[in-house]
C-alpha cells in the first residue's frame, strides 16, 4: 500500500470518526409524542350552577410507548384520565374534565396540566373557560377586613367599625357569628338578620369584651349572608389589652410628656 492510499484511508477514517462524534450518523432512539386534538374548550355563556363537561382527546404520534404520569388541575374543576395511562404508537386516549360553576361569575378560565414522558413537551396545559351568568342576587362587600383597635383597658371592650355594602340587585340579609361580641346600628342592637337594600350600605359598631389577662387580643368575627357567591366573610380584629396597674405605670412614666 503506497503512501497516497494510506493517507486516503486515514482521511476517510478520520471523517467517519468526526461524523460519529458529532452525532450525524447516530441513530436516534424511538420517542413518544403526545398530540391533543385541541388544547382549549370555550363553553360560551352558561348559567351559574351548571356542571360543564368535556373530553380532551389525544394521540401518541411517536414511535415509543407514551406514558401519562400525572393529570392535575387548578381549583374549581376535576380532570380524570379515562383511558389507559400507557399508549402504544398511534393509540388514542382521552381526559375528561368537569367544571362546577357554582360560586363563580363572569369570565372564568380553569387549567388542566398533563405530565407525560414526551421528551419535547413533558407538560401540556389545557384550558376550559366560560362566561358564567349569575341571576339577580345580593352582593356583599365589607370594609375593613382587618382592624386594629389599638389599646384597651382590661375589663372594657374593643371597638371596631364595620361598613356593609350591598352591591347586588336584591335585598342583602346579614348575620354575625361570635361567642360574645355585640353589634349595634345607630346606637341600637343590630336586628337579626340585618337587612341592607340593594345599592345601600349600613354601618355597624362592634364591641368585643376584653379578656382578663393583658396582652395581644385576636378575634375573628364571621359575617354570614345570603350572597350566593360569598356566603361567609370574616373580620379579623386585633387589639392590645393592658391592666390598670400597667396604665398607672405608663402614666407615671410619661406624665411629664402628657402635661
Amino acid at each position: 500500500m503506497d503512501k497516497g492510499e494510506i493517507a486516503h484511508r486515514a482521511l476517510a477514517i478520520g471523517g467517519l470518526v468526526f461524523l460519529l462524534s458529532t452525532g450525524c450518523l447516530a441513530v436516534q432512539a424511538a420517542q413518544s409524542r403526545i398530540k391533543f386534538q385541541e388544547a382549549s374548550r370555550d363553553f360560551g355563556k352558561v348559567k351559574a350552577g351548571e356542571v360543564l363537561a368535556h373530553a380532551f382527546v389525544f394521540t401518541n404520534e411517536g414511535e415509543a410507548t407514551l406514558i401519562i404520569k400525572k393529570v392535575t388541575t387548578s381549583c374549581g374543576c376535576t380532570a380524570a384520565l379515562v383511558s389507559e395511562d400507557k399508549l402504544a404508537p398511534g393509540q388514542k386516549g382521552q381526559i375528561e374534565v368537569k367544571f362546577d360553576t357554582r360560586g363563580y361569575g363572569g369570565r372564568v378560565s380553569k387549567f388542566i396540566f398533563v405530565d407525560s414522558n414526551d421528551p419535547t413537551q413533558p407538560r401540556i396545559q389545557l384550558e376550559v373557560s366560560a362566561d358564567i351568568e349569575v341571576p339577580p342576587s345580593p352582593k356583599i362587600e365589607i370594609d375593613p377586613y382587618n382592624y386594629d383597635a389599638g389599646l384597651a383597658l382590661a375589663g372594657e371592650e374593643l371597638l371596631a367599625p364595620l361598613r356593609i355594602v350591598n352591591k347586588g340587585e336584591l335585598e342583602l340579609r346579614v348575620e354575625f357569628n361570635h361567642r360574645n361580641a355585640k353589634f349595634f346600628v345607630g346606637g341600637k342592637p343590630a336586628p337579626i338578620p340585618l337587612k341592607v337594600a340593594a345599592g345601600k350600605e349600613t354601618k355597624v359598631d362592634i364591641k368585643v369584651p376584653t379578656q382578663d389577662k393583658a396582652g395581644t387580643m385576636r378575634e375573628y368575627i364571621l359575617i354570614k349572608s345570603n350572597d350566593p357567591m360569598r356566603s361567609t366573610l370574616s373580620l379579623y380584629l386585633t387589639g392590645y389589652i393592658i391592666s390598670r396597674e400597667q396604665l398607672k405605670e405608663l402614666f407615671r412614666k410619661y406624665k411629664d410628656i402628657l402635661r
